[in-house]
């Protein structure tokens, strides 16, 4: 058992039920996803052991190197720009795709989705601070992404997604968790068919308390759990 690794899942955990607490949320409502990329599997082994289920990756190929190395439990997210050309390899060993960043990219999974008999969960990724190093729809390309997006019979579009800006002082992104958040309520109350919103996924090892404090469903937490990289 890799204690630091014990330790720190216990931290995050104790970190998540106090922001839950001061924003008056159930815990059971924040989905905690150990961002495992560029770790060894041996690691993941310790965070399941320690009760974690949900992995984020950012790359293909190591989705597919490690999924099947797994308990049939653990649930692989796919976090990082997903190039078309990779999305065939992927979809088998995926729980759910947060980066879902274009329509051509959207389109690309109904085509191999359906090839493979299967429905993905989707995320789509919003810009919302509007950085050029970015991948992701800016604010106001979302809804129209949706209503094309929503009408792939392979796809439900389970939510958004957002990589905040880089910060030292969390509160500088509250405003961007607080944005994400305003524009899911917002086509919750279209209610599009295949669309339900149900899952924000925002907040990373340095601003996961400020995500939860605005709504995140799922955070994306990694040196916080497996040390830095």
């Amino acid at each position: 058992m890799n204690d630091s690794i014990r330790i720190n899942l216990e931290q995050v955990r104790g970190r998540i039920q106090a922001a839950c607490a001061r924003s008056g949320r159930d815990t059971a409502d924040v989905t905690l996803i150990a961002v495992s990329k560029t770790k060894p599997l041996e690691d993941l082994r310790a965070a399941y052991d320690c009760g974690a289920r949900d992995f984020g990756e950012n790359k293909v190929q190591e989705i597919t190197a490690k999924q099947p190395s797994m308990p049939a439990d653990a649930r692989f997210h796919m976090i990082g720009h997903l190039q078309r050309n990779k999305v065939k390899q992927v979809l088998p060993h995926v729980k759910m795709i947060h980066s879902v960043d274009s329509l051509r990219l959207a389109e690309q999974i109904q085509h191999d989705a359906e090839a493979a008999g299967l429905t993905i969960p989707v995320l789509l990724e919003v810009n919302v601070a509007r950085e050029e190093s970015k991948y992701g729809f800016f604010l106001e390309e979302v809804e129209p992404a949706v209503n094309q997006i929503c009408r792939l019979s392979r796809i439900q579009i389970r939510g958004l997604m957002t990589i905040a800006p880089f910060v030292v002082d969390a509160e500088e992104n509250r405003e961007i968790f607080r944005k994400l958040y305003q524009l899911s309520v917002d086509i919750k109350t279209k209610n599009i068919d295949n669309v339900s919103m149900s899952v924000l996924s925002m907040g990373m090892t340095g601003d996961y308390e400020v995500a939860i404090e605005e709504g995140a469903t799922m955070i994306r937490v990694g040196t916080g759990i497996f040390g830095s990289r």
